[in-house]
């Protein structure tokens, strides 16, 4: 499917210069140093921002005056662009969803924000089935943003039911293909079951702390929704965040289907421990699906209004704020 064009990668699009008083502007080139994210100066950054959902259902949100409220009035560090592989997404018109995914991403750096690409495979659970796709799609996003500071690269959203063997030798095939095109991006790689550290499967953070990636410049990506993930989840990420780098790409103060009650004060406990430990996040998610986990109201998406607590959902002004800081 990929081609001889596809392999190669467009040229890159030349460095954008940030925003002055942007997150970007601030810190620049990020890097992993030690078991934390830094700025080109060295020192420690905590980014705090927003995942976008599926651009396949929800493009429509992510729109000038929705990037401009999320970078202005709720002062984002960072936005998650997330293209799904299955479910009608990337698999079904790669030159299409890696348009889309490069819109969002310069938009994103246009604001001075940090964009997370992510490769959002879910069903099915191993990466390994998608790595030709990755490949591919890494390529064309590396080639693109080789000059740029901004970028980070989520190779595997949420790997589930495959040992974290497979997920490192997976991560070992195609941080190389970006480091080809953009040796200075930093990494992000899904730990198993559905980026848990390992917990929803019944083991722990030491399997990857025992036998980390063969890569620089690579950070661990752990996700939890407060309503489901109890204190075993909490000290995992604690334990963690001591030997690894860890950024936390995707949690919800819902249950784990991203829905139901909000559990403000275990999804507080988790950002009193993320501020602690210096880690990055973003929230799930930056639209207005109908589930309590989207931010927004339903048909906001079909407006122009974005900024401001009256568009938002209970979530949404309750996240707003902690992304305000």
């Amino acid at each position: 499917m990929a081609g001889a064009q596809a392999n190669e990668g467009p040229p890159s699009r030349g460095a954008v210069e940030a925003p002055a008083g942007s997150a970007v502007a601030r810190n620049g080139q990020l890097a992993v140093c030690g078991e934390r994210l830094c700025n080109e100066r060295g020192r420690a950054v905590q980014l705090r921002g927003m995942s976008s959902h599926g651009t396949q259902w929800y493009e429509r949100c992510l729109t000038d005056g929705s990037l401009d409220a999320l970078a202005q009035d709720w002062g984002a560090d960072v936005l998650r662009v997330s293209t799904y592989v299955q479910e009608g997404g990337y698999e079904s018109d790669p030159e299409r969803f890696t348009r889309i995914a490069q819109r969002v991403v310069d938009q994103a750096v246009e604001r001075g924000m940090y964009a997370v690409i992510d490769w959002h495979q879910l069903d099915p659970g191993d990466p390994n089935e998608n790595t030709e796709l990755a490949k591919r799609f890494f390529t064309d996003m590396a080639s693109r943003y080789a000059d740029q500071p901004n970028v980070f690269y989520e190779i595997a959203n949420e790997p589930s039911g495959v040992e974290w063997a497979d997920i490192k030798s997976y991560a070992e095939e195609v941080i190389p293909v970006i480091r080809e095109h953009d040796p200075d991006g930093v990494a992000l790689v899904g730990t198993r079951a559905w980026s848990s550290l390992g917990v929803s499967e019944g083991a722990d953070e030491q399997e990857v702390v025992d036998d980390p990636v063969d890569a620089d410049n690579v950070m661990y990506t752990f996700h939890f929704y407060a309503a489901s993930h109890d204190e075993r989840y909490l000290e995992a990420l604690s334990r963690a965040a001591d030997q690894l780098p860890v950024f936390v790409t995707e949690f919800g103060t819902q249950d784990a289907a991203g829905e139901g009650e909000n559990d403000f004060d275990a999804a507080q406990r988790y950002l009193d421990l993320m501020a602690e430990k210096g880690i990055s996040w973003t929230n799930w998610n930056y639209s207005d699906d109908e589930r309590s986990g989207a931010v927004f109201k339903p048909g906001t998406c079909d407006g122009d209004q974005w900024s401001g607590t009256e568009v938002l959902k209970e979530a949404g002004v309750w996240i707003r704020e902690r992304v305000k800081g």
